[in-house]
């Protein structure tokens, strides 16, 4: 499982295991890394976990973030980066291989609302296009998935979407892979992972969250129903599972 150690001036003051899927760090004691310091923001910054991945984000704080001495509005997390806000620091470790050396390794897709999709390498079935992994203001999310984490998924029943708005309406995409990035960098982006009991979508970047059956989801991750409308970065799509 990965990890932040919260140290300031070399000494250790915490261990933190990134256990759930939104860890948040700020001055406000809400927060699940709390930093009562006044070079902190009240809600500085959160870090994403999405099965091996994370990566993180700066909440518009008034100092801003920094990784490895970098300024970052979003970045990915590698084991062994430092997380610096003010004079405290947060080292990221991962004990997962890195996304290079797994077997089954997730292409990260989105939806590009008013273009042509694109095959992440040569052409495919497939209705999206590949997308950067984030680092600086880039937006989109690389993901990855660990072998095991795959073939329990694939003993659930098989999910889909079809694309009802837009230049690409009538599209189909199954999801197969274990993560699904989907959005528009900048705008509003989302994830869904397929997990053993079922598919889940989890909101990742954009002021304004998913809505699903007219409804808008909140930071937790919400289980997909046969047949549920999600609304996406201006498109809306059909998720349903295939016989």
């Amino acid at each position: 499982m990965a990890k932040l150690i919260l140290s300031m001036d070399s000494l250790v003051l915490k261990e933190i295991p990134l256990s759930k899927e939104r860890t948040t760090i700020g001055r406000k004691p809400h927060n699940d890394i709390q930093i009562d310091n006044l070079a902190i923001s009240g809600e500085h910054a959160v870090v994403i976990t999405i099965l091996n991945d994370s990566f993180l984000e700066d909440m518009g704080s008034t100092n801003g973030t920094f990784v490895n001495g970098q300024p970052v509005k979003k970045h990915f997390l590698q084991s062994g980066d430092t997380i610096e806000l003010g004079k405290y620091r947060l080292k990221y470790f991962n004990d997962a291989p890195p996304a290079a050396e797994r077997e089954d390794f997730e292409k990260t897709m989105i939806l590009r609302a008013g273009t042509t999709p694109k095959a992440a390498t040569a052409p495919t079935d497939e209705t999206l296009s590949p997308v950067a992994p984030v680092s600086g203001s880039a937006a989109a999310v690389p993901a990855s998935a660990a072998k095991p984490a795959a073939a329990s998924a694939a003993a659930s029943p098989l999910g889909a979407l079809q694309v009802l708005t837009g230049s690409n309406a009538g599209k189909e995409m199954e999801l197969a892979k274990s993560l699904t990035t989907l959005g528009k960098p900048g705008v509003q982006v989302a994830v869904i992972a397929r997990r053993p009991h079922g598919y889940f979508l989890t909101h990742v970047e954009g002021a304004s969250f998913p809505v699903v059956n007219g409804k808008s989801l909140d930071a937790q991750a919400q289980q997909l129903a046969d047949h549920d409308v999600i609304e996406l970065a201006g498109i809306k799509m059909e998720f349903f599972l295939k016989n």
